[in-house]
């Protein structure tokens, strides 16, 4: 089984080890298993049932990652990308009045139109235009994006009044996460290569079993209750704060064994008594003659295709998709997970996959192979089933050492390497690093990005440098950002 398995990952042909593989996938499905109970709160905001989003998140993450390890053989890990699914909730579903059913017919609709558009060589051109320099721009943005997702769900960065701000270290799940991530960071640093090369899952395993027993002191003696499935503190000190600390399964009555809810969200919820075929074909005939429908269908046919783009674009050159001189192997078989996903997660109850940037942490770990996207796949799979089994790892405490930290190493190795000579390439970094974080979208900050670097370009009268491609890309950036501008008007 071992050799099988060896052979038909090119495994040895690509210097990596068995052992290896499994310890990315594990560690890789670890730092992003937070999506799954993020994206059913998100998507239950329009009034999709929470625990039937977050099953079939899972399976519909299991299914397209199956499919770019088998496929592709690439380390890359899908699931429901973060910034299509609060567009589809807060700007389509509550800014628009679309109802859920109607919010995810739409999803279908331009999920089938992104799944043809990507069988073309479109997306291949759009990726291998961008200039060297604006890749790694890209790769650099992700990172301190992914750094910064870490410290705002594991509670170190907070609201306040001057935007954001650090919590207070009043907070236990704040102290947790604040002395694992420096601790990740000071043991990637360690003299001892096993030591620095477990860096992240040590300090994982740390975060987790702090957190469960801070957490089970704290509910023994009711500073931690359950108010309507949510974990508040209700203490005078910690009333204000969230509580992002991991609860033990055994003491959490919302974690259940087997998939809940799964028939409330899959097929439109056809299956249920509240929802029948004559409501599902006045759905159907109210987005098809809606003028609103159309422009939402474009603008997330946008948000998908600059998604995807730039998370591919940022984990390409760990994973072997993009080689050195930014052009993409495997073309077809890279792009087609993620073009499955968008045209299947509609009908299966969940917002559009993208391949995860938090895949780099596998890379980091000595993935080399889809063999790792398949351990991952497998631990999605099980999540689905078996939720009280890796319900502790979602927590922010938890994923921090590793958002943050495989954050900063992205970030490093590639801002490193950018030619800040050349002072366009400089501001158009700056540009893109700072609006990928006060947008809390790697979509909004590329697209302002790249919109700043032509304009840039133009009035320096270097537009000659400028491919076609990268004029098309900003024009259709802008046209997104118009659309989605509109879009709660109509």
């Amino acid at each position: 089984m071992k050799n099988f398995i060896d052979k038909f990952f090119h495994i040895s042909e690509k210097k990596s080890s068995l052992k290896s593989e499994i310890i990315g996938g594990l560690i890789t499905f670890v730092a992003m298993c937070y999506i799954l109970p993020v994206n059913a709160s998100i998507l239950s905001a329009m009034g999709m049932n929470t625990l039937g989003v977050f099953a079939m998140t899972a399976i519909v993450g299991a299914l397209v990652t199956f499919i770019m390890g088998f496929v592709a053989n690439y380390p890359v890990v899908l699931s429901a990308g973060m910034g299509l699914n609060a567009y589809l909730a807060y700007t389509i579903c509550l800014g628009s009045g679309y109802t859920w059913q109607q919010g995810m017919i739409l999803l279908t609709i331009s999920g089938l139109l992104f799944f043809a558009f990507s069988l073309t060589p479109v997306r291949k051109i759009i990726i291998e235009s961008i200039p060297k320099d604006i890749k790694l721009i890209i790769s650099s943005a992700l990172g301190a994006f992914i750094c910064f997702v870490g410290l705002r769900n594991s509670g170190i960065i907070v609201e306040g009044a001057t935007l954001v701000e650090l919590s207070s270290l009043l907070n236990p799940s704040t102290i947790i996460a604040l002395i694992t991530v420096f601790l990740c960071f000071a043991l990637m640093f360690s003299k001892n290569k096993i030591i620095s090369t477990l860096a992240i899952p040590i300090c994982i395993l740390i975060a987790a079993v702090a957190g469960v027993i801070t957490s089970s002191i704290m509910i023994k003696t009711g500073t931690i209750v359950s108010q309507n499935g949510i974990w508040v503190y209700t203490s005078d000190i910690l009333k204000n704060f969230e509580c992002k600390l991991p609860i033990a399964p055994w003491l959490d009555s919302s974690v259940k064994w087997g998939m809940n809810g799964v028939k409330d969200v899959f097929m439109y919820g056809l299956f249920t008594d509240s929802y029948n075929g004559k409501q599902f074909g006045a759905d159907i005939a109210k987005v098809l003659t809606s003028p609103t429908s159309y422009v939402a269908i474009f603008s997330l046919m946008f948000v998908n295709l600059f998604d995807t783009t730039a998370t591919l674009l940022a984990v390409g050159r760990n994973t072997g998709i993009i080689d050195e001189n930014g052009k993409m192997k495997n073309y077809q078989k890279a792009v087609l997970a993620d073009a499955i996903g968008a045209g299947i997660c509609g009908p299966l109850g969940t917002s559009t996959v993208t391949s995860f940037a938090e895949s780099n942490v596998g890379v980091e770990m000595g993935a080399k192979t889809g063999f790792a996207a398949v351990i991952a796949g497998l631990m999605f799979l099980l999540s689905a089933f078996i939720y009280p089994v890796f319900s502790i790892f979602t927590a922010g405490s938890v994923t921090a050492p590793a958002l943050v930290c495989v954050g900063a190493m992205i970030f490093v190795g590639n801002f490193k390497d950018i030619d800040f000579k050349d002072r366009i390439v400089a501001f158009t970094g700056f540009i893109t690093v700072i609006f990928s974080l006060l947008t809390y979208s790697i979509a909004s900050g590329i697209g302002l990005g790249l919109i700043s670097y032509v304009l840039m370009m133009l009035i320096a009268r270097r537009g000659k440098e400028i491919s076609t491609p990268i004029y098309v890309v900003s024009a259709l950036f802008v046209v997104s950002f118009v659309l989605s501008a509109i879009m709660p008007l109509l």
